[in-house]
């Protein structure tokens, strides 16, 4: 009889051939056959069960280490220029293995995100764990789904948190990560996708409670891939950093700039001052300065600092917290133009005339030294008549003269004319645990306006400067409406009894004229937002295109590098063209302007996104408790399945769905933006005032459905035809004019069908 190895030694023959660990392998090695194969299987099993192999289809392995063959995804070079990679099949306990993937001259090209079948070996005495060698690429950016797990006996099932995902995702039991049920998880494709069945996914992070107050933001900043966490290198680089001295800038330390700011603000990065211009070929004419933190000469060219600076692109800013495009030590520290501190600067002297035309600039590169920390709303009250111990100083020799400077531009604002949309902005209110309080909506204050003019008019010298002195930038660009937007426009005017003249170049001043024909009227928020819609995206380009809606023919961004990369290249740009030292655009970056320009309005959109719907989970938590309650609102959107509603209270969009609306098939026009009712003729389009009851409220996708009460004083039908009031009483069907228009639409719908 053929003696069977202990426990012991068949883990440790594992352990010494971790490529030759089938039943089949270990049977030879301790020459087991026959029925003697029966005790070995028996010993396996209980090496599975308790823990110490996982099976891995007719192998075993030490759970705690990796398969010799894996699939991993490529982190990116480190500062050595090493490539590592996470491994995607890690179920063990303790800290996650680090791979270093050592390529040959002969394997493509590896880059971030990139996913690789690769051949393991574990390595000894190392600040690594396992050397890699490519096998063969398995693709790039597989599908990625946030959701909640649900875990059943095989393992388990995610039901997605996107409000336009219906498909649950199944996850095999070894790809769980260990997840609990009912936990947010992040997770990912696993294998092709099949025709029938659920897809499969491997969750590759686990996020916590969805319904922690605090988890909003984070679903959304996972969901969109916004790079929350600094690598080790990058905080370092940060952390060394020391103050600037005057050596090679203009002392500006005894000007009175101030920073201007909103009450809970963490940084200060741009500063102003103005005064009465005392040269007397201007009279009535004004000075202005506005400093802005030198962060070029803390984020060198190709520093790790800059390189995730540039792979976020910008800020993110969420109700409950900051994803900072540098760490806090820079951001909020060393350039931040805190008060009372000496602070390097880029800043830039502006003389406007009496009636805020700009009619000369020059920059700096500076020291300044802020003489206060104000908001706006203390600003505010100062102007007003209403002054605090701590605003009084700063009155007439400081705060009038920038109101007086702003009263000029305002002048030149009138004559140029940007578009001049009326869209409150709302505000939502938490309590320390993250649970909203209030969802109320921003003020505007002269304040808020006059930052907003002194930073156009910085933005503007910039580009022109640059321009001037034939150096590469980056340019704000706002193109334009698109013409069948413009269509729809004004088929939205016209429809609300006002008129967007065709035929003419389209200037701002004719959109303005629209806004202001509205403006007081119930059709003045339908407008507003119909013009919003009319409009192309702005983004970042080498080329200069102009900026329609600011109505300005140069425009570049230089008045926020702390939160925006753009401005940090364009002041690299500035410091290169006057030659303020060798912290400027270098010959590469300058090569990959472009690519910049398309990466860092693509991270702008995914800040949006990430914003926005991190703005609905928080309304629909704050709307839940009420649910049954009855709200009044606007139709703000028109689709195949239903309506968007805007509720006038919150500002919170919710979906009518068409299935709800009434016993009848509704006609969506896509052109004209309606359903209407086959039957009654009923006909819902943006813009008309409604009443509805909240249905459904799920904060963990930010969805709200409605259920539609009444499209203004007129209760909704009852029944597929006709439309009754609350008491019972039937109502007139819809006129001569509605009637024709059903027809009219039945007729195109049997043309289409005879097609």
């Amino acid at each position: 009889m053929t003696r069977i190895p202990s426990k012991a030694e068949i883990l440790e023959w594992i352990s010494a051939h971790p490529t030759h660990n089938s039943k089949r392998d270990i049977a030879k090695a301790f020459g087991i056959k026959g029925s003697d194969r029966i005790d070995l299987k028996r010993i396996l099993k209980e090496l599975e069960a308790e823990g110490h192999l996982e099976k891995r289809k007719k192998t075993y392995r030490d759970p705690d280490r990796l398969p010799p063959v894996s699939v991993l995804m490529v982190k990116g070079p480190d500062d050595n220029g090493d490539l590592f990679a996470r491994p995607l099949e890690w179920h063990g306990e303790g800290v996650e293995p680090v791979v270093l993937v050592l390529p040959r001259a002969s394997d493509p090209a590896l880059g971030e995100g990139d996913r690789i079948l690769a051949r393991l070996t574990l390595v000894q005495d190392a600040d690594y764990h396992y050397e890699a060698r490519l096998i063969r690429r398995v693709g790039t950016n597989p599908r990625r789904v946030i959701g909640i797990f649900r875990r059943h006996d095989e393992g388990g099932r995610i039901v997605p948190i996107d409000k336009a995902a219906s498909t649950e995702w199944t996850v095999a039991e070894n790809a769980t990560h260990g997840a609990r049920d009912g936990e947010l998880v992040e997770a990912e494709q696993a294998g092709p996708k099949t025709r029938l069945g659920l897809p499969r996914a491997r969750v590759v992070e686990r996020l916590g409670d969805p319904s922690a107050p605090k988890a909003v933001s984070l679903i959304a900043i996972h969901q969109h891939g916004i790079p929350d966490h600094f690598p080790d290198t990058v905080i370092a680089e940060a952390d060394a950093a020391k103050p600037m001295g005057l050596k090679g800038r203009e002392d500006l330390r005894d000007m009175p700039l101030i920073t201007i700011d909103p009450a809970d603000a963490r940084d200060h990065d741009d500063a102003c001052y103005a005064h009465a211009d005392d040269d007397p070929k201007n009279p009535g004419g004004h000075v202005i300065w506005v400093a802005i933190a030198d962060v070029a000469a803390y984020v060198r060219p190709g520093t790790a600092l800059d390189r995730e600076a540039r792979k976020r692109g910008n800020s993110s800013y969420f109700p409950d917290r900051v994803v900072p495009m540098l760490p806090d030590r820079l951001s909020g520290d060393l350039c931040s133009l805190h008060e009372g501190v000496p602070r390097a600067c880029v800043a830039v002297r502006m003389q406007i005339d009496a009636d805020g035309n700009k009619i000369g600039h020059r920059f700096v590169r500076g020291l300044m030294r802020s003489a206060a920390s104000l908001h706006y709303g203390e600003v505010q009250d100062a102007m007003d008549g209403m002054p605090t111990e701590r605003t009084e100083p700063f009155l007439e020799p400081v705060i009038k003269p920038l109101y007086a400077a702003y009263a000029a531009l305002v002048k030149a604002r009138a004559d140029r004319q940007p578009l001049d949309l009326d869209l409150p902005e709302r505000k939502i209110v938490l309590d320390e645990k993250g649970n909203v309080v209030s969802v109320n909506f921003r003020d505007r204050l002269d304040a808020h306006k006059l930052i907003e003019e002194f930073m156009i008019l910085a933005n503007v010298a910039a580009a022109e400067t640059l321009i001037k002195k034939r150096t590469p930038l980056l340019f704000r660009v706002h193109e334009e409406p698109a013409p069948e937007k413009l269509d729809a426009l004004r088929e939205t005017a016209r429809a609300a009894g006002l008129s967007l003249a065709k035929g003419q170049v389209l200037q701002t001043r004719h959109l303005n004229a629209l806004l202001n024909g509205a403006a007081g009227t119930d059709d003045a928020e339908l407008i507003n937002i119909s013009t919003l819609r009319s409009m192309q995206q702005a983004y970042y380009n080498v080329e200069n295109f102009g900026h329609f809606g600011l109505a300005l023919r140069n425009y570049a961004h230089f008045t926020s590098p702390i939160r925006r990369y753009a401005d940090l290249i364009v002041h690299r740009a500035l410091i290169s063209s006057h030659g303020w030292g060798e912290d400027g655009l270098d010959p590469q970056e300058i090569e990959r302007l472009e690519q910049t320009a398309t990466h860092i309005s693509d991270t702008e959109r995914r800040s949006m996104m990430a914003e926005r719907d991190t703005t609905d989970r928080y309304l629909a938590a704050y709307l839940a408790e009420r649910v049954g309650n009855e709200f009044e609102g606007r139709i703000s959107g028109i689709a195949r399945f239903g309506c968007f509603v805007k509720l006038d209270e919150t500002g919170a969009d919710g979906l009518v769905p068409v299935r709800s609306i009434g016993r009848e098939f509704f006609h969506f026009d896509a052109e004209a933006g309606t359903l209407m009712g086959a039957d009654t003729g009923l006909t819902l389009a943006v813009g008309q005032r409604v009443t509805v009851r909240l249905a459904q409220a799920t904060p963990v996708t930010g969805g709200l459905e409605l259920e539609l009460l009444a499209i203004g004083d007129d209760p909704m039908p009852v029944g597929g035809g006709a439309r009754r009031s609350p008491a019972g009483r039937s109502m007139k069907r819809k006129s001569t004019k509605a009637k024709a228009k059903r027809s009219k639409i039945k007729r195109k719908v049997e043309r289409k069908r005879r097609k």
